[in-house]
């Protein structure tokens, strides 16, 4: 661990959270793993090398944890250099058949939570003189059916990078977000096979993209040699964002 940055990810144990640390980690940053599944967590943990990685279990919607999280990093490791900001959940549903917790949950975990993170790296960062900080949104902020909740928060995410950006800039403080589209995780793996395939032929690459194709964005975002780019979200999604559709 000596000599190395510090890159603290959240829901760092599966997806796009787990190539994000493991392409950090090859570039010889110490990630400090954050997630609410320790199991995973721990594997990660023991797989990368406690050379390498350390697991932190932490519900970033609470702020006490999110706290006692931050005390953990400033006792154990003096500062943070790079957080990235990828934990999130969704509860899809047409507006109407929306309950108002699935509304407050998903608003709490990707909202909430990516604030409580930036609120203490803030302040940590500020102190340094220095600090990145990446924030994963979705293309989705800008509107998808049955995803007014989730599409708010990614919304709210976007913003806050841009006023964090205005805030953190003149103490070499830079954020930025990354916003992905159609990402081969689990969830799109589950989708019935004309489902996905229709949803491929929309992108104009006619493609999927990977976990990894986030994570070298948020690599160059997180390094020193990014050093003029602040405030901005940069899009992972095959181009749909430009307005492809069918």
């Amino acid at each position: 661990m000596k000599n190395k940055k510090i890159a603290v990810v959240t829901g760092a144990s599966n997806g796009i959270g787990s190539a994000i640390s493991r392409k950090l980690c090859s570039l010889d940053y110490f990630i400090l793993a954050v997630d609410i599944d320790r199991i995973n967590g721990q594997s990660f943990e023991t797989e990368l090398g406690k050379n390498n990685a350390a697991f932190y279990k932490c519900d970033i919607q609470s702020e006490d944890e999110v706290k006692s999280l931050f005390g953990f990093i400033k006792n154990n490791y003096g500062r943070i250099d790079v957080l990235v900001n990828n934990a999130g959940i969704i509860r899809d549903n047409l507006i109407q058949n929306m309950s108002s917790d699935d509304f407050d949950k998903v608003i709490s975990v990707n909202l909430k939570g990516t604030w409580l993170m930036c609120r203490e790296a803030a302040s940590m960062m500020k102190n340094q003189k220095y600090g990145r900080i990446v924030n994963i949104a979705s293309r989705a902020w800008l509107g998808n059916p049955g995803q007014s909740n989730y599409a708010a928060s990614k919304a709210g995410v976007v913003s806050l990078t841009r006023v964090l950006a205005l805030e953190l800039g003149r103490y070499n403080v830079l954020v930025n977000a990354v916003a992905p589209g159609l990402i081969e995780t689990p969830l799109t793996q589950s989708l019935p096979e004309n489902v996905l395939h229709k949803l491929i032929e929309a992108q104009p690459t006619k493609s999927i993209g990977s976990p990894q194709d986030v994570a070298q964005v948020v690599a160059f975002l997180a390094d020193d040699n990014t050093k003029f780019i602040t405030g901005q979200t940069i899009y992972v999604d095959g181009g749909k964002s430009i307005g492809a559709g069918i």
